[in-house]
């Protein structure tokens, strides 16, 4: 979330899709290059909190639009799922090395596995006075590797 650039968006991706990061507030530009067998997951607005009270707030405000090739893509509602999240000393969203257990909620998009070549993808998303954005320039190649 914190790469400005997509540098880092290979970075410790699961074998069975291609997550794409938000931001921690901002707009941001990157171009990262994806596989085209698997597909791409992200969020338009997303919070991790430990309540559901706390994702059933931001909710109530939540909304957001991505379109991959100048084509609107449709978003699913995640309204408080309890998730594990582990992460290594000084990770950006825990801090600690572990296993933590909170909620998560937001708006997020899969999109089938992308064809080879060039594509544009704008993701915007908000909550209350939280903004979140990021252009990306996504190059799908056959046997990208994580």
């Amino acid at each position: 979330m914190a790469d400005t650039t997509g540098r880092f968006c290979g970075r410790n991706q699961p074998e069975d899709v291609w997550f794409l990061a938000g931001t921690f507030g901002g707009t941001v530009r990157r171009t990262c290059t994806v596989p085209t067998g698997r597909p791409v997951v992200f969020p338009l607005v997303n919070q991790q909190a430990n309540s559901k009270a706390v994702c059933n707030e931001f909710m109530t405000t939540a909304e957001g639009r991505a379109t991959l090739d100048g084509e609107p893509v449709t978003p699913e509602r995640i309204e408080d799922d309890n998730v594990a999240v582990t992460g290594v000393a000084g990770n950006p969203l825990t801090g600690e090395k572990g296993t933590t257990t909170s909620y998560a909620c937001g708006l997020w998009v899969r999109l089938q596995p992308l064809r080879p070549g060039r594509h544009t993808l704008t993701i915007r998303g908000s909550s209350g006075d939280f903004r979140t954005g990021v252009d990306y320039t996504l190059i799908a190649r056959t046997g990208q590797q994580a």
